[in-house]
């Protein structure tokens, strides 16, 4: 049909075939076949004076870049409708949460949305005439955005130079996986770390030695950085002159504690004080008498000794193995730093009258009949007597012999030396006795199980093994304080003596 125009108004027209084939923009055609009114615009002929239809196809598409925990964001791309009046806006509707956003193009940016949700989203189209239904939903897409801040946990000084330890809880991740931490002294400035870290606790080095300092943390995921947690608790990393053995610290003095052979690695020129104790020896084995204790490993102490940067050697005496039935105690091995003095191992505990005791660097206790030997660097141990075995010698008094009767209890080991109660307790190491630690206690002679005392012989303080009575085994002298091992009886099976305590070897210097 030929197009006609309408003699009233002069707009063209005819039955929806007869529109003009390339029109312009603005253009109006009456169509027949519709019986309206329609004007050509951008989205092809629309009917100016009617509601329009919603949108199409729908797609979204999650925004999570720099977009802050729980205020994700979503770009909803849509057709616009090419039936019905000519909307002049549209608005997306999210579900769930109802966030809205209009606008008169797509794509139009939902904003709000709460991290690590699946939305869908919904449009309508709107102008003069009224507000078109909505549209199908989009398929579902998760919202994503920076992660929530890590909850702080507790800084720790590690021992090594400028090193904490960070404990954490993680949040939320916003929606995509946490990749990294970064950590800030300053609340100013993050540093990421590499390799990355995501587990608690974190590592971190570099830190300014010898200086208190808070820390604060982000989390990191691929849409960016968390806000900042809380700060942590004050803590002061260290500037270590040397590693070895384990790192600690108590009041001014830093400690490098051996409990086993291996060295020391200096990196500065420092004083140092260095505490060597030498493996106990071992208690004698009991038979038809009892047996005395081991004694105490010897303990050597050398002050204000200057160390040049360099690796220096140290050496853990093992404890004196327990003697075997009508067997001496083994001898204590000797503990030694670099090229300095050793401490001697303590001698072995003697056995009713088959072998008597051994000196070393405390003297070991006497078998029933037998005599204490002498101690090298310590004190000797005690002569056994009266069905009784001797105490092993320590460092601070000389192992008991039996007393009262026939039967009587045997010796006590000699005592262990308390000057160096608060290396022990700066260093958890010794023997803690009503609170306080000793070193090179000796081991306590045994006493006849079937008419003799109906309580264990305790050693000497802070290591010293006990001796045994009735079926109970000798009792070893304490691991890493060289203290003397508690002498066999006649009665309990095996009838073995205590194995003497390791030796330590302990470096400490001003921080």
């Amino acid at each position: 049909m030929a197009i006609r125009k309408s003699s009233i108004s002069g707009i063209p027209f005819g039955n929806t075939d007869s529109r003009p084939a390339s029109p312009s923009i603005g253009q109006t055609y009456f169509n027949g076949t519709l019986g309206c009114l329609e004007i050509y615009t951008s989205n092809g002929w629309m009917i100016p004076d009617a509601a329009p239809q919603p949108p199409t196809s729908l797609v979204a598409t999650n925004v999570g870049t720099s977009r802050a925990y729980n205020n994700g964001s979503a770009s909803i791309a849509f057709n616009l409708p090419t039936t019905g009046g000519l909307a002049s806006s549209y608005t997306i509707t999210s579900s769930p949460g109802s966030y809205t956003v209009s606008g008169s193009s797509s794509p139009l940016i939902v904003t709000g949305l709460q991290s690590s949700t699946s939305y869908t989203y919904t449009a309508t189209a709107t102008n003069n005439y009224g507000t078109s239904s909505a549209s199908s939903a989009s398929s579902s897409v998760t919202a994503t955005s920076v992660p929530q801040a890590p909850t702080i946990g507790t800084a720790t000084a590690t021992g090594a130079t400028g090193s904490v330890s960070l404990t954490f809880t993680a949040g939320n991740t916003g929606g995509t996986s946490i990749t990294n931490y970064k950590y800030s002294t300053d609340g100013t400035t993050y540093t990421a770390f590499s390799p990355a870290q995501t587990t608690s606790p974190l590592a971190i080095s570099g830190l300014t030695n010898n200086t208190s300092q808070t820390i604060s943390l982000k989390s990191v995921n691929s849409n960016g950085d968390s806000i900042a947690s809380s700060v942590s608790n004050s803590v002061t990393p260290i500037d270590l002159a040397m590693t070895g053995g384990t790192a600690s610290s108590s009041g001014s003095y830093r400690y490098n504690t051996f409990t086993s052979t291996s060295n020391l690695v200096v990196s500065q020129t420092k004083s140092v004080d260095i505490l060597v104790v030498a493996g106990g020896g071992g208690g004698g084995g009991g038979d038809a008498g009892n047996a005395g204790g081991g004694g105490a490993g010897g303990l050597v102490y050398h002050s204000s000794q200057s160390l040049s940067p360099g690796t220096y050697a140290v050496t853990v005496g093992a404890g004196g193995s327990g003697g075997l039935t009508q067997f001496r105690g083994g001898t204590g091995g000797n503990s030694q730093f670099g090229s300095l003095t050793s401490a001697d191992g303590g001698g072995g505990g003697g056995t009713l009258q088959y072998q008597g005791s051994s000196s070393g660097g405390c003297g070991g206790g006497g078998g029933q009949i037998g005599s204490g030997s002498a101690g090298t660097q310590g004190y000797g141990g005690g002569n056994g007597g009266g069905y009784s075995g001797g105490g092993g010698g320590g460092m601070a008094s000389a192992g008991l012999a039996p007393s009262g009767g026939d039967y009587p209890a045997g010796g006590t080991g000699g005592q262990g030396l308390s000057t160096y109660s608060s290396w022990g307790s700066a260093t958890s190491t010794g023997q803690n006795v009503s609170g306080t630690y000793y070193y090179a206690g000796g081991g306590g002679g045994s006493n006849h199980g079937a008419s003799g005392s109906s309580t264990n012989n305790v050693g000497g303080n802070g290591g010293g093994g006990r001796g045994a009575f009735s079926s109970t085994i000798a009792v070893a002298g304490t691991a890493n304080t060289g203290g003397g091992g508690g002498g066999g009886n006649s009665v309990a099976s095996p009838l073995t003596g205590g194995a003497g305590g390791s030796g330590i070897v302990i470096v400490r210097y001003l921080a």
